[in-house]
């Protein structure tokens, strides 16, 4: 399907995902991560064509949250996803986890930036889809699907069991390719960078290589810019 917004053209090709699976959009700036989830949801309409996207219940979470409501924390929880935020599993593995217990009679307009966005990550867990290991559990229990736009390259390597690669120029034309696994994906976006990834031996962390270092060289001269084991 494709999308023209001004400017700005998105094309994205055909490709397959599953239930229980967490897809890591990645893409400079621009390339049309937030348009393709907003197509999924329905929020954008593509242009013209002969395929319909299918109806998709999808819980997207802002990069920005902005605090509106003028009540408590459980308040909010029990009007949004009352269903699930007192659920054993979701307190298991959503409200613990996230610690949003020691937030529950506080109001939501007093919350500091970091708790904003915990409790907004709990009311997208609750609403069944999201984005790690909070997440990609959640994912795994619900049979759900979840597509993460995520900014911080190596938290993008945590939950993600497939990747899209976004490519072109931003704000002008790009394309979303289909989905691969987190290897050749990352493989891919990283030759375009020109930086090599390694985990970290002590804590078998993705680390990002020096660049010209003696690893980066003898990666790159491989072709394998992200590699797991060390």
């Amino acid at each position: 399907m494709t999308i023209t917004r001004g400017q700005f053209s998105l094309r994205v090709l055909g490709g397959e995902f599953t239930d229980s699976q967490i897809i890591v959009l990645l893409g400079e700036n621009g390339t049309g991560k937030t348009t393709f989830v907003d197509m999924l949801a329905g929020k954008l309409k593509p242009d013209e064509s002969e395929d319909e996207i299918p109806e998709l219940y999808v819980s997207p979470k802002p990069q920005r949250i902005v605090a509106k409501y003028p009540h408590s924390v459980r308040h909010l929880l029990h009007e949004k996803i009352w269903d699930a935020y007192l659920h054993p599993q979701f307190v298991s593995d959503v409200i613990k986890p996230l610690q949003i217990e020691q937030l529950m009679d506080q109001n939501v307009q007093h919350l500091s930036g970091g708790e904003l966005q915990r409790v907004a990550l709990s009311l997208c867990l609750g609403k069944r889809i999201a984005a790690a290991k909070v997440i990609k559990r959640f994912i795994l229990h619900s049979k759900k699907t979840a597509f993460v736009v995520e900014h911080d390259f190596i938290m993008a390597t945590y939950p993600a069991d497939k990747v899209i690669v976004y490519e072109g120029k931003p704000s002008v034309q790009c394309i979303a390719n289909a989905p691969e696994s987190l290897v050749t994906g990352m493989n891919l976006f990283l030759s375009r960078l020109g930086i090599t990834v390694r985990r970290d031996p002590t804590n078998f962390r993705p680390r990002i290589n020096k660049f010209d270092s003696t690893k980066d060289r003898d990666q790159k001269a491989a072709g394998s810019y992200y590699y797991l084991d060390d």
